[in-house]
């Protein structure tokens, strides 16, 4: 059915743009083999599915179904900043740092004693960086998904001796995050600046440090590492807790 077809034509383009068909369905919350159905053509999914996937690509139900051949609604007063935007956005230098899994930690507003720890997946392609961040993970109690309630993606750009990570949030609020650091003078590789995030009641800009994880850690073992951390755990990176002490 040519329903099925502009689908999966238009899943494939939308995925094409992220980490792996495995990222995508755990961004979704959504078991994998029933997602290949979509790509392939063989099912269409629900309208409370479509409206899942419209959300998480942030795209309107109409470019989800249409013929991929249809141009897609002219906007010719915002199609040339956004172009522009972009090109600024992904040209060079690109950013002096290696493709990796960091850990990101952020200072917690109001308690001194405690750090938010994020895992940051940077990869590089080129001149191109791009990351994902997510805050917060956890079990999923059913379907054996898991949950995060911030799980942001973006782009990495260098400007005088600072890395910026521009993302947006694809969980809940879709607020737009950026993080700005530089390399510090210590014997020990560390990345530390500030970051502009949304809390529970405002946004705030707060202190962060960023650490690339060498040792041989899996997947699921650097996510579960991520959520709220006090200072005095003997188990947190002793450089980070002495830099968050030191202010």
């Amino acid at each position: 059915m040519p329903i099925r077809r502009n689908l999966a034509a238009n899943l494939r383009r939308l995925v094409s743009s992220h980490a792996s068909v495995a990222a995508v369905c755990r961004g979704l919350n959504m078991n994998r083999t029933q997602f290949e159905r979509y790509l392939q053509g063989k099912s269409v999914p629900n309208q409370a599915t479509a409206k899942l996937i419209c959300a998480y690509f942030r795209i309107d139900e109409d470019e989800l179904y249409r013929a991929p051949e249809a141009a897609a609604p002219a906007h010719p007063t915002l199609l040339p900043i956004h172009q522009r935007l972009y090109e600024n956005m992904v040209r060079g230098p690109a950013p002096a740092i290696a493709g990796g899994t960091y850990f990101t930690y952020f200072a917690v507003p109001d308690r001194p004693d405690l750090v938010m720890r994020s895992v940051t997946f940077v990869r590089r392609e080129a001149e191109l960086v791009t990351f994902r961040r997510v805050t917060r993970w956890a079990e999923g109690l059913r379907r054996g998904g898991a949950r995060a309630p911030g799980w942001h993606y973006g782009v990495a750009i260098s400007q005088l001796n600072w890395i910026y990570f521009a993302g947006i949030n694809r969980r809940q609020t879709g607020e737009p995050s950026i993080v700005a650091v530089q390399w510090a003078p210590f014997s020990e590789p560390v990345l530390v600046g500030n970051a502009f995030v949304l809390t529970g009641t405002r946004p705030v800009c707060v202190k962060v440090i960023m650490r690339q994880e060498v040792g041989r850690i899996s997947l699921r073992q650097t996510l579960q590492m991520s959520g709220i951390v006090s200072l005095d755990d003997p188990r947190l990176d002793q450089l980070v807790a002495s830099l968050f002490r030191e202010g």
